[in-house]
């Protein structure tokens, strides 16, 4: 069994850039797209404790944010669950994290960020 700790560095700047972005499109109120970018960050960091836990957290936040208790409800066993699983490496692949999909279903990943798994795993 694997046990993952800490994000390869050569990944690192992909799940930076995407919280980067999502911190961009959020201050300027553009919430769709900003959940999308917190989203990717999700898949590129799912498989990493830390970093899936925090993308978590964010989603917590947003869900606050725009009063959305799905959200909130939906986000608090992923924060519990979400490191832990991926610590041992049984996580849904590519699933973007948000209430509004099953916790555990795998889903597709896209080509971009296929590439980048891929190449910096």
């Amino acid at each position: 069994m694997k046990f993952n700790t800490r994000m390869p560095s050569a990944l690192k700047p992909y799940y930076e850039k995407e919280l980067s972005s999502y911190y961009h499109f959020l201050n300027n109120n553009q919430l769709q797209i900003a959940w999308s970018h917190l989203e990717r960050a999700h898949i590129i960091g799912q498989a990493y404790p830390y970093a899936h836990s925090y993308v978590h957290w964010k989603m917590l936040l947003f869900g606050i944010q725009i009063k959305s208790a799905k959200e909130v409800i939906g986000q608090i066993p992923r924060l519990l669950v979400g490191g832990v699983k991926s610590f041992v490496g049984k996580i849904p692949v590519g699933n973007t994290g948000g209430a509004n999909v099953p916790p555990l279903r795998p889903m597709m990943i896209p080509a971009d960020l296929k590439n980048i798994l891929l190449k910096h795993q």
